[in-house]
């Protein structure tokens, strides 16, 4: 992790999913040093890609709704993530979905290193039309999630809607942080999970704010 910019990169291969991370939380350029991915990255593949205002998100996991969520959590986190994995997909979207999950909560507890000179604690209440989700983080060192979205469909796209609320709760028990994520309203799944994601996003980006401090925000004095 660099002293100036909270970056990591994390490798996590099992007999299931083989991953790779690079995130800033900070915006910027990220990479990964070589890529699993090479080949539908050179036939121009990709689809939950941007590079705009300072950020450089590449999310490209095989199951296309996951990446369109993971897209929109960076964004609105102000984060730079490159996210590549090759999951047992025939098998079904279980192994990849929650393991890109607590491959990312890994990346983001590194990047962000020892909880000294920020908020800790952010919210947030993001809209999409009918759909309206409110987000609560705390960046605790106590590992918990409570998600509640209320989801009604088998799957939206390719990933089952019940491997949603499981890859924020994978996320947070990796990232070592909590949260609770409620959809307060909506008729619409696909709005429902992305104001959800996108709330979760604004508190995020909160709870990581510099206070130009370099205190340790807790009355404990440790958070680690």
């Amino acid at each position: 992790m660099s002293i100036e910019r909270r970056e990591a990169f994390i490798k996590r291969d099992t007999n299931e999913t083989k991953i790779q991370i690079a995130i800033s939380l900070d915006g910027g350029s990220v990479k990964i040093p070589k890529s699993i991915l090479s080949e539908k990255v050179a036939q121009g593949e990709e689809h939950a890609s941007q590079t705009s205002g300072g950020q450089v998100i590449n999310v490209q996991t095989g199951v296309g709704f996951l990446d369109h969520m993971l897209h929109a959590l960076a964004k609105h986190s102000g984060w730079s993530l490159l996210v590549e994995c090759i999951g047992d997909l025939h098998i079904d979207d279980h192994h990849t979905s929650e393991d890109v999950g607590i491959a990312l909560g890994l990346a983001f507890k590194n990047a962000l290193g020892p909880i000294r000179g920020v908020k800790r604690f952010g919210h947030g209440y993001a809209p999409l039309d009918e759909a309206l989700s409110r987000a609560v983080v705390d960046l605790s060192n106590r590992p918990y999630a409570v998600v509640d979205l209320g989801l009604k469909r088998e799957k939206i796209g390719d990933l089952s809607t019940e491997m949603i609320p499981h890859v924020l709760e994978s996320f947070a028990q990796s990232a070592a942080i909590t949260i609770h994520v409620d959809c307060l309203r909506g008729l619409n799944d696909h709005h429902r999970a992305e104001s959800a994601f996108k709330a979760l996003a604004i508190a995020i980006k909160e709870a990581i704010s510099k206070t130009g401090k370099d205190d340790v925000p807790s009355t404990k004095g440790v958070l680690s």
